[in-house]
């Protein structure tokens, strides 16, 4: 198994992620890691590559990107490495900077997808920081699902169950469209078939987008429960930080969003999409003063959403 992990910023993270992947060798000898710094400029590349050399790590490979293009760039960077190397590993195991990898997950991962040969991604269960589960993998982003995102009601979220975004898991394995990009196995098939992460996104969507050509190309995506890792998330950007300051959304969030839906559905779907999720916070937020609740959203999020969004020209 070659593990893929691109660090910005990170450091203190990564190390206690190669940690726990050090543990995880006694299972699968092979384990080799290519450790990616995305032009962090913080001195965490020294940090890592010193902690790499003082524990006699071989089975660590840092290389250091000049330019920081995003996280798929990134990720591409070790793709590339990886397929370069004289390597019997069948499975590229993605994993964000800010995991743990729990015990025989790489030996779950590997065993599933020896059973399941159509299977070309497999996701993992997740647990936050504090330990508990969350056991979440998603279905492909159209317009019902931005209704039932922007609407957040019960009543709505009940309708519009089969067509959230978000797609609450069991603890079977089960066919999904897409899994999250922070612990996200790649058949290495589809890497010599020439798939890559687009880096027209520098960071989100573009886990949702792979898996969508994947599936357009035969290959299914997989959760995989048995299989855990634990993700503190948001460390990098500290968008998705759990009990973090709320700030605005970066100005990339939503490029990255409307990206996907121009690129997959055309500009005319982006624009529908936009003005359904717009009714919709609209209407959560009227629901919201009339029960005198507060929304826990980022701030200026409908007009960064709409300054962004697919009606309005590209020329502003």
């Amino acid at each position: 198994m070659d593990i893929v992990i691109v660090n910005y910023r990170t450091g203190p993270l990564v190390l206690a992620c190669l940690e726990s992947l050090a543990a995880e060798r006694e299972d699968v000898p092979g384990l080799h890691v290519v450790l990616v710094d995305n032009a962090s400029r913080d001195g965490s590349a020294d940090f890592l590559d010193a902690a790499v050399q003082a524990r006699g790590w071989d089975w660590v490979t840092l290389i250091r990107s000049e330019v920081n293009g995003g996280f798929g760039a990134g990720a591409n960077i070790g793709f590339d490495f990886v397929l370069q190397r004289n390597s019997p590993a069948r499975t590229v195991w993605l994993l964000n900077p800010d995991t743990r990898v729990m015990p025989g997950a790489s030996r779950t991962l590997l065993r599933f997808l020896a059973e399941m040969p159509s299977a070309g991604i497999a996701g993992t269960a997740l647990l936050e920081a504090d330990g508990n589960p969350w056991p979440f993998a998603f279905r492909f982003p159209t317009i019902l699902g931005e209704m039932e995102r922007g609407f957040r009601w019960g009543v709505i979220s009940k309708l519009l169950a089969s067509r959230a975004t978000l797609r609450p898991m069991g603890e079977r394995n089960e066919r999904v469209d897409w899994v999250s990009g922070a612990s996200f196995a790649i058949r290495r098939d589809l890497l010599e078939q020439g798939m890559r992460f687009d880096e027209g996104y520098f960071l989100y969507y573009e886990e949702t987008d792979f898996c969508r050509a994947a599936w357009k190309n035969g290959w299914e995506s997989w959760y995989v429960p048995q299989a855990v890792v634990l993700h503190i998330a948001g460390q990098s950007t500290g968008v998705t930080a759990k009990n973090a300051r709320l700030n605005r959304m970066p100005g990339y969030w939503f490029a990255s969003r409307q990206r996907y839906f121009r690129k997959n559905h055309g500009r005319g779907y982006a624009i529908i999409a936009d003005l359904v999720w717009v009714a919709a916070h609209l209407a959560f937020v009227m629901k919201q003063m009339v029960r005198k609740s507060q929304a826990s959203d980022p701030p200026g999020l409908l007009l960064d959403f709409m300054r962004h969004s697919a009606f309005v020209p590209r020329w502003r």
